[in-house]
């Protein structure tokens, strides 16, 4: 499992990476939060763990930008800040848990280990093309972490895309799956196609379902 440490105190720096490595983990460190965002924009990582205050940028700013960016990686704050107020900040800006220092070593490991089983679980419940996430459980659907309201008609056409990422998905599938063997007007695809699009790709530049002529439509990032 590969972690992201964003920590400039090169003392405790230096005992989080020994003791996560024997721990098994794989630790790649980042000393200020521009190197820190850098690293969480260009690498993947399982979890990421940011200190608060970081030179150039901070913990929080690196994970209010990762999650604007459509990153979903789970990020660990690390904090001296224990308020209520810091806490509830710091899980504001999109963060996924909140430790405050000191803390002992066992519950850093023992938070890292929860967060990997919720993106297990998150992972098995979800489909994801690009910065788009739809949660097959509860039908939320986000693009670049953008909650994104569809109707049932739209939910089972994303669904139905998304399961077949990147293969064509024919009118006659389209059909079968959305309204069974009720006879369908190809034009009411057409419209459906038109409103989903709207709504998954008007304000992005990577438009993300694609029509492919006489053949039937599909979703990638490519």
């Amino acid at each position: 499992m590969n972690i992201l440490l964003v920590e400039d105190d090169l003392q405790i720096t230096s005992y989080l990476k020994k003791g996560l490595e024997e721990e098994d983990f794989s630790v790649e460190v980042a000393h200020d939060g521009q190197e820190g965002l850098s690293c969480v924009r260009e690498k993947s990582y399982d979890v990421i763990i940011l200190d608060w205050m970081l030179p150039m940028l901070s913990g929080i700013d690196i994970c209010t930008i990762a999650r604007k960016n459509g990153i979903n990686t789970p990020i660990l704050i690390l904090s001296a800040k224990s308020d209520i107020e810091d806490k509830v900040e710091g899980l504001n800006c999109g963060a996924d848990d909140y430790l405050s220092k000191p803390f002992a070593f066992d519950e850093l490991v023992a938070r890292i280990n929860a967060l990997l089983r919720r993106k297990k679980i998150q992972k098995d419940t979800t489909l994801e093309v690009g910065d788009l996430i739809f949660n097959i459980s509860t039908r939320e659907t986000k693009r670049a972490n953008k909650t994104i309201p569809l109707t049932v008609k739209e939910y089972e056409l994303l669904e139905l895309l998304m399961k077949n990422r990147g293969h064509i998905v024919s009118l006659k599938k389209i059909v079968a799956y959305l309204w069974g063997d009720e006879v369908i007007s190809s034009n009411i695809i057409t419209v459906l196609i038109h409103h989903l699009r709207s709504k998954i790709d008007d304000k992005h530049a990577l438009k993300l379902i694609k029509t492919v002529r006489k053949l039937g439509y599909k979703i990638d990032d490519i």
